[in-house]
């Protein structure tokens, strides 16, 4: 392994770099985690170089075969990656000069660590956007199935935090199931732009080498390749976009999870919390807390400030690779690992609520919700809107003032304010 004092890249420099600006300079505490998109891009890359006569078939079959016992032992757990080497490319290439010997140094021929790093970047998430989607659907399966056995289990829907009209639990999850669903659709839209390969776009401009850009591209399953090579190193549109997606996605986690939280309290009492997903209290020993769907809900404002820092790095930066962009990884990574647990466990804690329907129904019987449904009933019967919107509205002052529900009216109560109300509340529970 190369030190501090000769680093791959220092043919033109005299003095080694500062143990600080070693440390501060390294990429590797964070990036090794593309490792293995890392070695993918490499083995298909020596495997074109072969191709085009680049590198003689043997070279890149020591090649591949070096990087396949690289990615074995990191799995394994048997590599230690150094600071001095910086990034994960670097690191890479060195322990496969070790693995190998000199031909190893024929590998990074025709491409530079910019376009291997934008390669890396998009083949990781690429993968991650479909373990993420694999989340979705099975949140959403969970919803449908839930969603079936309550397809008449009536509950007040609201407006405002207000109580407004009657729907069933049916309807109230699969409005978050809709959300869901466009989440899926909007990975989709943000893996069909970012399917391009950047490899062969070298530092900015190329190579002058016969390298066959098409077939590494086709090899790594891309679509296509990024056709213009400044564009192809300095774009870092696809993780803004995948990271604007999962914001949507923890938004709509967080608004779900919001929900339970208030339907667990003692005040609405709609759900009943399962013991192996809730938390009590080291002083308060009445104390179920619903700590999942909270911290769902807290950990929404760690992927937005990943998304304005992504933004912000790209804010003016100039046109072609910067030093800035090795901070577009951390908060990626922080990204993936926060929406896959929390879909996860989100998950197991909706299939382990239990739903108190009673308690639903009591609350959508024991309020005004029906007052719409009344009003269109009057409606029917030839009864101008307005006009009947100010009968029903009697109707509710009525009810406030004298302690009562509709279903407690009596047809004598009703005539009073308009004969056309009791025969519609008789059918209304």
């Amino acid at each position: 392994m190369k030190t501090n004092s000769s680093p791959v890249w220092g043919g033109r420099f005299k003095k080694p770099l500062a143990q600080k600006t070693v440390k501060f300079n390294e990429s590797i505490s964070f990036d090794k985690k593309l490792a293995q998109f890392d070695i993918l891009g490499s083995q298909a890359h020596a495997e074109m170089l072969a191709k085009q006569g680049i590198i003689s078939e043997f070279e890149s079959h020591a090649i591949i075969n070096g990087l396949k016992k690289i990615s074995k032992k990191i799995n394994s757990n048997k590599i230690e990656f150094s600071e001095e080497a910086e990034d994960i490319h670097m690191n890479i290439e060195l322990f496969l000069i070790k693995e190998i010997g000199d031909t190893a140094k024929k590998l990074h021929t025709g491409r530079s660590r910019n376009d291997q790093v934008a390669l890396d970047l998009r083949l990781y998430v690429k993968h991650e956007i479909q373990n993420i989607q694999n989340l979705l659907n099975n949140l959403n399966i969970s919803i449908e199935h839930i969603a079936y056995f309550h397809k008449e289990t009536i509950l007040p829907g609201y407006t405002h935090l207000q109580k407004a009209q009657p729907i069933t639990l049916e309807k109230y999850l699969k409005a978050y199931q809709s959300m869901f669903l466009r989440d899926t659709t909007r990975l989709n839209d943000c893996l069909v732009r970012m399917d391009y390969s950047p490899l062969g776009a070298g530092a900015l401009a190329g190579t002058s080498l016969p390298i066959d850009r098409e077939f590494t591209a086709k090899k790594l399953g891309f679509n296509g390749v990024i056709e213009n090579s400044i564009d192809a190193v300095s774009d870092r549109d696809f993780i803004i976009e995948f990271i604007s997606a999962a914001s949507i996605i923890i938004t709509h986690l967080s608004r779900f999870s919001e929900d339970m939280i208030i339907w667990a309290t003692e005040e609405f009492n709609f759900i009943k919390l399962d013991d192996a997903y809730a938390t009590g209290s080291s002083l308060m020993p009445n104390k179920k807390n619903p700590d999942i769907p909270e911290l769902i809900r807290g950990k929404t404002g760690r992927i937005f400030g990943n998304l304005m820092g992504i933004l912000t790095v790209m804010k003016a930066l100039p046109l072609g690779y910067n030093k800035d962009l090795q901070e577009d990884k951390e908060g990626l990574f922080d990204t993936v690992e926060t929406i896959k647990n929390c879909l996860d466990i989100f998950n197991d804690f909706l299939n382990s609520i239990t739903f108190q329907t009673d308690n639903m129904k009591i609350s959508a019987t024991n309020s005004y919700i029906w007052s719409t449904h009344l009003l269109e009933q009057l409606v029917k019967q030839g009864i101008a809107f307005r006009i009947a919107h100010e009968i029903i509205g009697n109707l509710v002052i009525y009810c406030l003032d004298n302690n009562k529900y509709f279903s407690q009216l009596t047809k004598e109560e009703c005539d009073k304010i308009s004969p056309h109300i009791f025969s519609s509340i008789k059918l209304i529970h």
